[in-house]
């Protein structure tokens, strides 16, 4: 059994179960004590000393990092392969992922900072969504082209260039700014949507969502801290919210990732 220190709100832990699920690989999944609180201890601590998921443990072996995490599972279950056939699609794939991880992923991010934790509110919180939504279709319209006319984005089947985009979409979609239904890249999450190993994480994703609503409380209380990633501060400091930044810093309710626990 491979145990996966996961939320189910992540995108990198999302990309991690669609392509173990894509391979039927069993998940012991697993959400970690103290996540976001600066308190994660114990074997989660130890497989990652960043303190975030996705942390993979499998027997003696203890992986952090979902793209590492993606090689070590396409190299230890080959098949069926997520991995493209060709150079010119694996550097395709892997420039895909990492706009993915990075550009879009704070986007969607900055949009949780004030639809769940309540970080700005009145014109601020509409002057960031409205960026927000100008630099998501921005980043679409690169994966439409990135897409062009095939049913999937590496070669001709579903594989790590489509388990890369599809998190980032489908929360695109539920802060309202999905693609088009008719357009390419549309049809293409209604593709991705009814592969199993999706439709199951997305659903994990959306029954987390429920449990959201309180979460700004908590926040308050300092029971919780945000994790500023590199990309995301720079986004938010971008975007319109400094004093997002400073006022979480005043409050003692962020953290900066990547520091050693």
């Amino acid at each position: 059994m491979v145990i996966l220190y996961e939320h189910p709100l992540s995108p990198y832990a999302q990309k991690v179960k669609i392509s173990a699920r894509e391979k039927n690989l069993d998940l012991d999944l697993r959400t970690p004590d103290g996540i976001g609180a600066g308190g994660a201890k114990g074997e989660f601590a130890a497989a990652n000393p960043r303190a975030e998921v996705p942390a993979l443990i499998d027997g003696d072996t203890r992986i952090f990092d979902s793209t590492i995490i993606l090689e070590y599972l396409e190299d230890k279950f080959p098949s069926p392969a997520m991995r493209p056939a060709t150079p010119e699609a694996r550097a395709k794939m892997r420039m895909i992922e990492e706009v993915c991880d990075t550009h879009y992923e704070a986007i969607n991010w900055g949009l949780g900072e004030i639809a769940y934790f309540r970080r700005a509110t009145g014109d601020k919180a509409a002057e960031i969504q409205e960026h927000a939504s100008e630099q998501t279709a921005k980043i679409q319209s690169w994966l439409t082209k990135q897409l062009g006319n095939g049913d999937w984005f590496a070669d001709r089947a579903f594989g790590w260039g489509d388990l890369s985009v599809v998190p980032y979409v489908n929360a695109s979609v539920g802060f309202g700014n999905g693609p088009d239904e008719g357009s390419p890249l549309g049809k293409w999450l209604a593709r991705a949507n009814e592969r199993p190993s999706v439709a199951r994480t997305a659903q994990e994703a959306l029954d987390s969502v429920a449990g959201m609503q309180q979460v700004a409380d908590i926040l308050e209380q300092g029971l919780f801290k945000r994790e500023y990633r590199d990309h995301r501060l720079e986004w938010m400091m971008k975007t319109g919210g400094p004093e997002i930044v400073l006022d979480g810093l005043k409050k003692n309710n962020i953290r900066f990732s990547y520091e050693f626990e």
